[in-house]
């Protein structure tokens, strides 16, 4: 077998491996969730029936090891669980939310990786100049600013000072590609931190490619100073920045949910919260896994994309 297809393999096992730990991660939380779901959804005043009724439809009457391989059983064959709530199939909050979602990371990551790989190129180019100096200067402010706030400060100054852009998403429904004005604040949130690792990483692989020996002698033999700089320095910064794509769409899957909050946009990072909040475990755990599942692809497939860039560098499996 080749060292690539050793590679690859060894990620689809260590893949499989971390997919069954979120299994078992997200229903040990679930089971160590403080008080009895049982007595949480039966209301202020709990019918000693309307307890048994729950217990029974939650399968809290059997023992956690039943449980556990009756939901896993059940993962495997795609069905997610059904609300406690509402008694309708997880699956079908899945699908209600992933629309917005989905339109959210997809705008985010079309505008990242342009802006991110745009800004880290110039400020490597000017290395030590003024522009490296302001960018470096102002993306490092920006990141320090949690998404909670940068909101919150958007929505002060473009949407209630200067009335430029809707505050929320209410009254739009899910169609908010009909309404692009309703995005612009979200995605300029969400994008903000991932912007500025991004292109500090690709400044700092740019640096470190530029003075290489490689590059010094491409220059001593006349290359043209753009094609070091793009077809021979730039590739070697995308391992790692792939990598951080990744890390970056992990972020979103927890940036989403603040923003979906602060702006009323009914995804899933809203469809989790509400949950929580009714204390729906069923829905809480098939979020988790979904998420957790995403995550798990998401690093594998950029572990094989950065090995496929650098072959050479250390890749942890």
């Amino acid at each position: 077998m080749s060292l690539l297809g050793s590679f690859v393999v060894r990620r689809l096992l260590l893949g499989v491996a971390q997919t069954v730990a979120v299994v078992l991660l997200v229903f040990a939380l679930a089971e160590a969730l403080p008080g009895d779901a049982a007595v949480a959804l039966a209301g202020d005043q709990p019918d000693p029936a309307r307890i048994a009724a729950i217990r029974e439809a939650m399968h809290l009457d059997q023992p956690a090891g039943e449980r556990l391989l009756s939901w896993a059983g059940g993962l495997l064959h795609g069905d997610l669980g059904t609300s406690l709530v509402s008694g309708r199939p997880v699956s079908l909050y899945l699908s209600e939310g992933f629309g917005p979602t989905l339109l959210l990371a997809a705008l985010t990551l079309a505008l990242l990786i342009p802006a991110g790989f745009g800004l880290g190129v110039l400020m490597a180019r000017h290395e030590s100049g003024w522009i490296d100096r302001l960018a470096s200067s102002v993306t490092l402010g920006v990141y320090a600013v949690p998404e909670f706030a940068l909101g919150v400060l958007l929505v002060t100054v473009f949407a209630l000072r200067l009335d430029w852009l809707p505050p929320t998403a209410v009254g739009y429904g899910t169609e908010l590609l009909a309404h692009p004005a309703v995005l612009v604040l979200p995605v300029l949130v969400l994008l903000a931190r991932p912007v500025c690792s991004l292109s500090r990483l690709v400044r700092a692989g740019m640096v470190e490619a530029l003075a290489s020996p490689y590059v010094a002698q491409a220059r001593r033999y006349g290359v043209p100073e753009a094609r070091v700089r793009y077809l021979h320095a730039l590739p070697n910064a995308l391992a790692p920045a792939v990598q951080q794509l990744a890390r970056t769409v992990d972020w979103l899957l927890c940036g989403v949910i603040v923003v979906e909050a602060l702006f009323v946009i009914p995804g899933l990072g809203t469809v989790l919260l509400n949950a929580v909040s009714e204390r729906d475990v069923p829905v809480v755990q098939g979020l988790a896994v979904v998420f957790g599942v995403l995550t798990v692809v998401l690093n594998l497939g950029a572990d094989l994309v950065a090995h496929r860039f650098a072959p050479r560098a250390e890749v942890a499996a």
